[in-house]
């Protein structure tokens, strides 16, 4: 099939390369030309498991081809995916300005039958907002169909290629076949293509986003009350997901969530709800509690130097919101380190992919480390905020001849706190007692 992706960010690059690597002939659109120039040439612009060599792949095979003209998309395609940015507006609601753009543009040039995908993250009722923009621009049919992605950063491509479940919001057989005909191959293990409205389509993500994000956000009350009890979180997380009403997924306490999503996610369903005359109180908890969150250590760091930061060396571990990611939108790391450098601390950190995309926000403020054990060198503490795989198992030993007190608040509680009290650390992590 001829497949045209409107937009090249993470959810379009990943969709466009995927569909090409089932044999699909896709073109992929942007507007930016530095950007679709490095791509025609092979250079993937975000980090993303396994997609560089599925990109190179498909480029070689002529599968996968890119440009700035839209309207090489629209005689391309028979599918048009919309994967343009929906960002979160000044009062929290989600922007879709690019996406009602990119309608308008495609109700002036739309010359024949087309279906148009929502395939970016977007409210109730878009895709009729989508559906009159383009048809006040044309008298040539069409339809719109909302068909969410369910990506995890780090497990995009695999997420892609063998979903739990696709859905497809469609009012038209003849668009339901045409998306269904498009995702037979991804399916062949037997998991669903579910069909219903557009309308249901469009909650299905939000709903999805936003329980899982309460869900992480219940757990780490659950982890604060612990510490005021003198409970062990991850004795309470096992006796809770061994429950199958429960789960064992999204129980682990942390410094909060970020990344591109829940946070944008959350916000944008609690604004749908109040234009609706509708309280979703339960969110409204949600965002208060993950917005303590991000800077719970904060408090305890303050506390540990007596209340005096200045000119003190601390080093950070992670950066992005999550591994495998070089994803720092909403990331719990720069609250953290917004927090202390206005308490005039020096900060030195370390990320295996995210520092780029950091330095351009704190440039010269801070100092990028070469590698882990570079970052920790005369430091007076460190701070987890990431659980990169490299970070589990590191060399005690060398931590505390590097380090210059051997301090350590971790985030993401990576280590068994029996082993940092045998091994000598002043150790501070989330739901659990603070050893040294």
């Amino acid at each position: 099939m001829k497949i045209s992706v409107i937009g090249t960010g993470y959810v379009g690059l990943v969709t466009g390369t995927c569909l090409a690597e089932t044999g699909n002939e896709v073109l992929c659109i942007d507007i930016d030309q530095d950007k679709v120039k490095k791509m025609q040439s092979g250079e993937v612009p975000i980090y993303e498991p396994h997609l560089d060599s599925l990109f190179e792949r498909n480029i070689k095979a002529k599968r996968l081809k890119f440009s700035t003209s839209l309207e090489k998309g629209l005689d391309h395609g028979d599918i048009i995916f919309l994967a343009l940015p929906t960002p979160e507006d000044e009062d929290g609601s989600a922007d879709l300005s690019y996406v009602l753009g990119a309608a308008k543009n495609i109700g002036k040039l739309i010359k024949e039958y087309k279906v148009i995908v929502d395939k970016s993250t977007v409210p109730v009722g878009t895709a009729e907002r989508v559906r009159q923009t383009i048809a006040n621009e044309t008298s040539v049919p069409f339809d719109v169909v909302s068909n969410p992605e369910f990506l995890r950063e780090g497990f995009a491509v695999d997420d892609f290629l063998k979903p739990e479940r696709i859905v497809i919001g469609s009012s038209s057989e003849r668009a339901t076949q045409l998306m269904e005909k498009l995702y037979k191959p991804f399916v062949r293990s037997g998991n669903p293509i579910i069909v219903m409205d557009e309308k249901s389509a469009e909650l299905t993500k939000y709903a999805a986003n936003s329980f899982l994000a309460t869900k992480i956000t219940f757990m780490n009350e659950i982890a604060n009350f612990c510490e005021k009890v003198g409970a062990d979180v991850d004795k309470v997380r096992i006796g809770m997901g061994t429950d199958s009403r429960i789960g064992k997924r999204f129980l682990f306490p942390g410094i909060g969530y970020g990344g591109s999503c829940f946070p944008k996610d959350v916000k944008a369903l609690y604004k749908s709800g109040q234009e609706n005359s509708f309280d979703f109180d339960i969110l409204n908890a949600v965002i208060k509690v993950n917005d303590t969150q991000k800077r719970i250590l904060v408090p305890r760091i303050n506390a540990y130097f007596k209340g005096n930061l200045k000119g003190k060396k601390i080093a950070v571990w992670g950066l992005a919101f999550k591994p495998e990611t070089d994803d720092i939108r909403e990331a719990p790391a720069l609250y953290i380190i917004d927090e202390l450098l206005n308490r005039e601390a020096s900060i030195k950190v370390y990320d295996p992919e995210a520092m780029e995309n950091v330095a351009r926000k704190f440039e010269n403020r801070i100092e990028f480390a070469e590698n882990m054990y570079h970052a920790i060198e005369d430091v007076d503490a460190l701070i987890i905020c990431t659980e990169w795989s490299i970070f589990r198992t590191p060399d005690f030993n060398r931590l505390k001849q590097l380090m210059r007190e051997t301090v350590i608040f971790d985030g993401r509680n990576l280590y068994d706190i029996s082993d940092m009290q045998k091994e000598g650390f002043y150790y501070s992590s989330i739901g659990r007692k603070t050893v040294g």
